[in-house]
């Protein structure tokens, strides 16, 4: 075995069978670039644990059965920077061109059967679904006509329930209006805000690995799907899994979001990208099964 590398609690070999490891659980893969970070992130898990070294609490995260270590492995080593209204010009296109051609292809306002169903995932701690909420209260003409559904979808637990409770500070909110924070914000002190009761209860949250096929197949039909700034994260095999699964989310022609250095047609080739006037979002081509 090689000797741990200086200020890393992991040896070379100990990083190796953890990332494939964490990769076989979570189609997330590390790379030897991401070492500094893995191991701080590691070292946190060791310290809040009852183990005393990487040997002893990694071979209690395989052989346990306790999915709470795992889960806060994953909170640990998935990241959530973010904040509201960011990249703000794909909700320019989903209110400009996206949401009038899913209501065109659905027959209208007068006819539309079953609500507009949109999707953050990764959602983080809610900024983005609350966002997209926001936005479409806010500039949105046909919010009071049409039933829309809003659900954002995270595998960490801890970023999910910060997203339930929705408070948040001057970091994440430095984009968002301040009449619109005086509308749907109410202030909880030291300077941190909490969205309205209403909006919260407008979007529905969940825990998933989008690259966990069955697990995925609980998520259907979607008009929408924002999915920005993951995939970098994952492997080529990861990676195209977690498009097949987006796909099979999505109903057909439904339109899908990807970060800004994020492109489809590297890793799979059954999206249509479309190029609308604030960029390219990716189709699922109308009639496909």
């Amino acid at each position: 075995m090689s000797a741990p590398a200086t200020g890393a609690v992991l040896s070379d070999t100990d990083f190796t069978r953890f990332t494939e490891y964490f990769y076989k659980r979570t189609g997330i893969h590390f790379t030897s670039g991401k070492r500094y970070f893995v191991d701080k992130r590691i070292e946190t898990c060791i310290r809040n644990s009852t183990y005393d070294t990487f040997t002893s609490w990694f071979a209690a995260l395989r052989m346990s059965d306790n999915s709470g270590m795992l889960q806060d492995l994953i909170n640990q080593l998935t990241v959530n920077e973010t904040y509201f209204l960011r990249e703000d010009y794909q909700f320019d296109a989903m209110l400009s061109t996206v949401l009038p051609n899913v209501l065109k292809d659905r027959g209208g306002v007068s006819r539309i059967a079953g609500p507009v169903k949109i999707l953050s995932l990764p959602c983080s701690t809610g900024e983005e679904p609350y966002s997209i909420a926001l936005r479409l209260l806010e500039e949105w003409d046909q919010i009071d006509q049409v039933d829309v559904e809003i659900h954002g979808a995270d595998i960490d637990s801890e970023v999910l329930a910060k997203a339930a409770h929705a408070s948040y500070g001057e970091r994440s909110l430095q984009r968002v209006p301040k009449p619109w924070i005086a509308k749907y914000f109410n202030s909880v002190g030291t300077g941190r805000y909490q969205v309205e009761d209403g909006i919260r209860s407008a979007v529905t949250l969940h825990r998933v690995n989008v690259c966990d096929t069955p697990a995925m197949r609980a998520f259907r039909d979607f008009d929408v799907v924002f999915c920005r700034n993951v995939l970098i994260y994952f492997d080529e095999l990861s990676s195209r899994r977690a498009a097949e699964n987006l796909y099979g989310a999505m109903r057909p022609g439904g339109y899908l979001f990807l970060g800004h250095s994020e492109s489809m047609s590297r890793i799979s080739p059954i999206f249509t990208p479309t190029r609308l006037p604030e960029g390219i979002v990716y189709q699922r081509p109308t009639g496909a099964k």
